[in-house]
């Protein structure tokens, strides 16, 4: 050997044992050498190593440095490594040994951000690779010196699997063979500078640890056997505009918890058996969970999560999360899952600062920091991070057969001056305060779900009046399908919580909903949001005492049911639950022992049937002949509109008297004449009021009220509602 292949060699030998070799190939594993193969490994600790080849004696590798072993091979063709550790021997591939991992075609999409396969091709991938069975490995840090992947089976030493980076795509990987799923593992990297960071979690794992645990898992490749057919097929039909959607949302983790179990919440067999069910019967149409991505803080509902590809495992494996959907499916009821890509939390283990840099995040904290949540906010600017994200929506979409995914945060992604002062935000190349970056990216988003993922829907989480949110890209849209009408929501909630002594003076709370009902496609929430941080329960909201807070809130809940739009309810608010939600508590089922819990209970069962059953409450729900106000009497406090949905459907009228007192003989008027059959009043006995009402029927008199030509005279409960059905003309 030559002088200066000896200073090269001892060059490469310092850099590896001091962890800074930057192309491991250059230097471990076999290289040609005067018409020889020289072998290199480093296995620290190891007594011995010697490399095995098909038809040749074993070849024994010489320590030249600490744990550096080198030799000639004796044969020909491949060979396979022979590590005595004292205690055992271990015998395997050389990672050193093999090719490129990733195609040409995975680097090229990757950096284009158009890679939607990237959770079953980057990360930590079971496969079998060169005939051999293992695990490859890859993750994206272009500004980092040196990548390893490290875990239990390298005992953490960065120096053992350090990895190779393909260029220009700044993507590191590598092969590790006889590796199998369920091994922990994290990146260890260092930086731009020499510095080495902290372990990183991988951005793209389909497992994790157990939280306060932060080491990614390898995940078995999904391989579940559906049985949903049936309904994938259907399902787009099932979300379509005219179809009735009614939305239970529920934070997994406090729904309910297991009796003795020895895990705090239910996993996903336990939510298949009780919570999947539960939906079905209740008549919700949909089940949407809180994120369920794993997130590092309990407390933060999922909000701030860490792995955009990884169920949490607080509920299970991932076969669980599918086992949970297909049971859904059978059932006939879809499911959403809450999506985050506006921001992530900052731990140190996460996507802060990746590689050294603000890799995923904004650099300048302007752009980079949300002030709101202590969090990051992705840089939607890099193609790379855009593709990230979508390929996360997409894998969900894709592998668990997930249904729709609700957006949060959207109107924080729509403005770069949200929640900010002047001075403390960048303006857009044009000067202005829209986010072109954001507003690009939601719509590649929608469009790719919509080509990839037929019958799956968006809903945007916007509160803002940004114009065509649930309009389609071409027309100049963001391409959701549905938005949540934050509008409708407060302005209702700010009407029901006014002693009605005062309402008459606020009637616009009430109505003013319908002056835009029809420029979105929208959902109706009462989410989450409007029962913590001090916000009190929904019946806690509703005025007076005990009866009336109950006779309230039946009214308001058949009010929103008959309202255009589809229909979103947080868990236990179905209980009138009496106190404001905690994620660490559980749903108080037992009030179901009082007959008024109880009865609340059955009204969202039977306003969800109604729903369901009446074509005039979900056909025509995106169209403005759809509705029509019959009256708005603020002095008697009576409002009252008409549902139709045309051809052989039947035509309803809800009224709702928002006064403690009966309205005896209101007279209403009629859109057509005939019989009209009551086919729901809160009031009833069965829902714990006061049987107050019409006796199952009323029929029209040729008497003219508010504009038309028949009309009926009608008993309305106190703060109570009735549905009636036209039965056609009396005999």
């Amino acid at each position: 050997m030559s002088h200066e292949d000896l200073t090269l060699t001892h060059a490469l030998t310092s850099a590896l044992m001091e962890g800074r070799l930057t192309d491991p190939f250059v230097f471990l594993g076999p290289h040609a050498a005067e018409g020889k193969t020289v072998v290199r490994t480093f296995q620290p600790g190891a007594v011995s190593v010697s490399a095995l080849q098909k038809g040749a004696a074993p070849s024994p590798l010489e320590e030249v440095a600490p744990g550096l072993f080198a030799g000639r091979l004796k044969g020909k063709g491949g060979y396979r490594l022979s590590i005595d550790w004292g205690a055992t021997t271990q015998e395997t591939e050389d990672p050193y040994a093999f090719g490129l991992l990733l195609g040409d075609l995975d680097l090229h999409l990757f950096m284009e951000g158009a890679h939607w396969e990237l959770g079953q091709k980057m990360g930590a991938q079971p496969q079998t690779f060169e005939g051999v069975e293992g695990v490859g490995f890859s993750v994206w840090a272009p500004n980092a010196r040196r990548v390893s992947v490290v875990g239990d089976f390298n005992s953490w030493d960065g120096r053992r699997h350090p990895m190779r980076l393909r260029h220009p795509a700044g993507v590191w990987e590598l092969f590790v063979p006889r590796l199998q799923p369920g091994e922990r593992y994290k990146y260890e990297l260092v930086g731009a500078q020499g510095e080495l960071l902290p372990l990183k979690a991988d951005p793209l794992a389909r497992m994790t640890e157990l939280p306060p645990g932060q080491s990614s898992i390898v995940a078995p490749v999904a391989d579940f056997a559906w049985t949903d057919s049936d309904w994938m097929a259907d399902r787009g039909r099932r979300q379509k505009p005219d179809a009735p959607m009614s939305i239970y949302e529920v934070h997994a983790a406090s729904w309910l918890h297991p009796n003795d179990g020895p895990s705090p919440n239910l996993d996903w067999d336990g939510l298949a058996d009780r919570l999947a069910p539960y939906v079905a019967d209740m008549g919700f149409t949909h089940v949407e969970l809180l994120p369920i991505m794993e997130h590092p803080f309990g407390g933060s509902w999922g909000y701030q999560p860490l792995s955009q590809f990884a169920p949490s495992a607080r509920f299970g494996s991932p076969q669980g999360l599918a086992r949970f959907v297909d049971a859904c499916h059978r059932l006939g009821v879809g499911v959403i899952l809450d999506w985050v890509p506006a921001h992530f939390p900052t731990d140190t283990h996460g996507l802060a600062s990746f590689d050294g840099t603000q890799l995923y995040e904004h650099a300048d904290p302007r752009e980079g920091f949300h002030q709101d949540w202590n969090t990051l906010i992705f840089n939607l600017g890099r193609q790379e991070v855009q593709g990230f994200l979508i390929a996360s929506a997409i894998y969900w979409l894709e592998t668990f057969h997930i249904d729709g995914l609700r957006v949060d945060a959207v109107a924080s992604m729509l403005y770069r001056d949200y929640s900010r002062q002047p001075g403390e935000w960048v303006p857009n190349v044009h000067g202005g305060r829209e986010n072109l970056e954001s507003i690009a990216f939601l719509r590649r988003l929608n469009e790719t779900v919509a080509s990839r993922c037929p019958g799956a829907v968006t809903i945007a989480e916007e509160s803002t009046a940004w114009p065509g949110v649930s309009s389609p890209v071409a027309e100049g849209g963001l391409g959701f399908n549905y938005k949540w009408n934050m509008g409708w929501m407060h302005d209702t909630l700010s009407y029901m919580q006014r002693d009605p002594v005062y309402r008459n003076w606020h009637q616009n709370e009430l109505t003013f909903g319908l002056l835009y009902a029809f420029t979105e496609r929208f959902v109706l929430p009462i989410s989450h949001d409007e029962v913590v941080h001090g916000k009190g329960s929904l019946l806690g909201k509703m005025p007076g005492d005990r009866w009336r807070q109950f006779a309230n809130l039946r009214a308001y809940l058949a009010f929103m049911w008959a309202h255009p739009g589809k229909k979103l309810l947080f868990m236990g608010c179905e209980l009138a639950q009496p106190t404001e939600w905690n994620h660490d508590d559980v749903i108080p089922w037992e009030l179901l022992q009082q007959p008024d819990h109880a009865g609340m209970q059955m009204l969202v069962r039977d306003l969800n049937l109604i729903y369901g059953r009446e074509a005039a409450l979900h056909r025509s729900d995106a169209d403005p002949e759809g509705f029509a106000w019959i009256c708005t009497d603020a002095e008697a406090g009576v409002f009252a509109f008409r549902r139709q949905a045309g051809g052989d459907a039947p035509p309803l009228i809800f009224a709702v008297n928002m006064t403690p007192e009966p309205q005896r003989d209101y007279r209403l008027g009629a859109p057509a004449a005939g019989v009209w059959a009551e086919v729901l009043n809160t009031d009833a006995e069965r829902y714990g009021g006061g049987n107050i009402g019409n006796g199952g029927a009323v029929h029209t008199e040729s008497v003219r009220a508010h504009g038309l030509s028949h009309s009926l005279h009608l008993t309305l409960p106190p703060l109570g509602a009735v549905m009636l059905r036209h039965q056609g003309t009396a005999a």
